[in-house]
């Protein structure tokens, strides 16, 4: 069956559309009018069942796949697409469903692979321990814990390299705070005026941040992770 092609005012979010089943087989079953006004949608009860068939083959096919996949490891490919999603800032719940695994699975995932993530009470970034580093690469992707974002380093703030150049105190950070500092470059999507952006890739800011708020990405790539994708 042709997949239905959604319209940019309807209301076809699977939430949505489970929730007008449920509706229109209950004990007082709505109309098909009204389940159509409820997805936004012309009033077209042939266009509306084709809505309910594809919805239940995508969760008939997500069943299976899911069954298929109990009891098996995850694949470097799983891995790899798993890692991607979560750092560029997909859902446990979203990346499970692409993968038909459960969100359970992928939130071992995440944990077992080293990946930085967020506390749910505190929304503090968790740097696990094959993350810490005391020193970074200029060019090196790594994890901002200030910023929750990837970022580039630019350039260590040593002793030398400020004393070279204006504008700065000479500050000794390992000295002071127990830790480098570097000049990083904070990663972000371009979302927005999409046309006005349409060759740029990645927008960003400049910042600093010390050696203890970073967090190394590099052993992610031995699961085929393009640190150029997040």
């Amino acid at each position: 069956m042709p997949r239905v092609k959604k319209k940019d005012h309807e209301n076809l979010s699977e939430s949505n559309i489970s929730k007008v089943i449920d509706l229109l087989s209950g004990n007082q079953p709505i109309s098909k009018k009204v389940a159509c006004d409820m997805l936004n949608i012309a009033y077209n009860t042939t266009r509306l069942q084709r809505i309910i068939d594809d919805y239940q083959d995508k969760v008939e096919y997500r069943a299976l796949r899911k069954k298929q996949n109990r009891g098996r490891g995850a694949t470097d490919a799983e891995i790899r697409e798993a890692v991607e999603r979560y750092l560029s800032g997909d859902s446990i719940a979203e990346i499970a469903s692409g993968l038909f695994r459960s969100t359970g699975f992928i939130r071992s995932l995440i944990e077992r692979v080293g990946v930085p993530s967020i506390t749910k009470e505190t929304g503090v970034v968790l740097l696990p321990d094959s993350c810490t580093a005391d020193a970074f690469s200029p060019g090196e992707i790594v994890w901002s814990a200030t910023y929750n974002k990837p970022a580039r380093v630019e350039q260590e703030l040593s002793i030398d390299y400020q004393a070279e150049r204006e504008g700065f105190s000479d500050v000794n950070y390992e000295a002071k705070y127990g830790s480098k500092c570097y000049a990083i470059y904070v990663m972000e999507e371009v979302r927005d005026d999409t046309e006005k952006w349409a060759n740029v890739e990645t927008g960003g800011y400049f910042a600093y941040s010390l050696a203890y708020d970073l967090g190394k990405l590099s052993h992610l790539e031995k699961y085929g992770v393009d640190l150029s994708r997040i």
